[in-house]
């Protein structure tokens, strides 16, 4: 086992550590994340043949569960407490679109590139198309025509997703070399990906602590939360992944998240304290992942 391979499993609880210590600094900082995601995504797409990726009945079942349990949460919490908060935690918990660097651990631990590129794609769309239709009914911005909401999200996410997409669409067609060099340095996007989640995290802890202030008991709701929903949905993709054998693919496309993108929805749509429960997801996800890697390594090292 060579030195990055023993240093692997630990980056990610040191970004978190850091992104917690340094959370003032990590809010002036934050407009650096979409800039650090859009290379890592260059990297990603010129590494697997674009012209293979295809949808498949995985890719439903995911964007269904994210819809429906999403939906179904907010409501279920919604009539039995009538707390708003937790309610819209729940959903942008559940709705927040796959991470767009779930490539980089994914494929670390085995996952298929291709099926994780594909829906990397679908679920950002899925989410893009889904969101303002959900917010025209939940939330602050109910009085924002569909159209505007919808535009604004897919900005958004075209920004970060589709300009990446067409850059490697167009290295592979007219520049196949210089695309195989630039895939070469995809090894890069593991700690690229950790400064973004140092970054995100970060701004989302400098946010509770400048609105927690009398908030305690929905703060601590929306962590066990975020501890129950990262379990659920790691545990039931891997489940789902299992049945097209993929099973490493299944939760990390359902269990990571974009947690940039569903802290500004929050913040853009719900009540901006609903967001807090990312903060924590990205917590026990990334604590999670990093537990995943060191067996990994120590599996490979047997």
């Amino acid at each position: 086992m060579n030195i990055k391979q023993k240093i692997k499993p630990y980056v990610l609880p040191t970004a978190i550590i850091l992104g917690i210590l340094l959370h003032d600094f990590c809010g002036r900082a934050s407009f650096i994340t979409p800039y650090i995601i859009f290379v890592i995504l260059v990297f990603s797409f010129t590494s697997v043949d674009i012209f293979t990726l295809k949808p498949s009945w995985m890719d439903l079942i995911l964007a269904l569960f994210q819809i429906g349990v999403s939906l179904g949460g907010y409501l279920l919490v919604r009539c039995l407490t009538a707390n708003e908060i937790i309610a819209e935690g729940i959903l942008i918990c559940v709705l927040c679109p796959v991470a767009s660097s779930v490539a980089v651990v994914s494929c670390m631990l085995g996952a298929n590139r291709i099926r994780v590129t594909t829906y990397t794609m679908i679920g950002n769309l899925m989410v893009a198309c889904v969101a303002p239709i959900v917010f025209s009914f939940v939330g602050v911005q109910q009085t924002m025509p569909f159209l505007d909401s919808f535009l604004l999200i897919l900005r958004r996410v075209a920004s970060v997703l589709a300009i990446p997409f067409f850059i490697a669409l167009a290295l592979q067609i007219w520049t196949p070399r210089a695309s195989k060099a630039v895939a070469r340095f995809n090894g890069l996007s593991f700690y690229l990906w950790a400064t973004a989640l140092l970054l995100t995290l970060g701004q989302t802890i400098d946010f509770i602590f400048i609105h927690g202030d009398g908030n305690t008991a929905n703060i601590l709701w929306l962590g066990f939360l975020a501890l129950f929903f990262c379990a659920l949905q790691f545990g039931l993709g891997k489940l789902i992944g299992s049945h097209f054998n993929d099973t490493m693919a299944g939760g990390q496309l359902l269990g990571q998240k974009n947690t940039a993108m569903g802290i500004w929805m929050g913040n853009m749509y719900l009540n901006p304290l609903s967001s807090c429960i990312l903060a924590f997801y990205s917590i026990f996800a990334n604590l999670f992942n990093s537990w995943q890697l060191w067996y990994y390594c120590s599996r490979k090292k047997l």
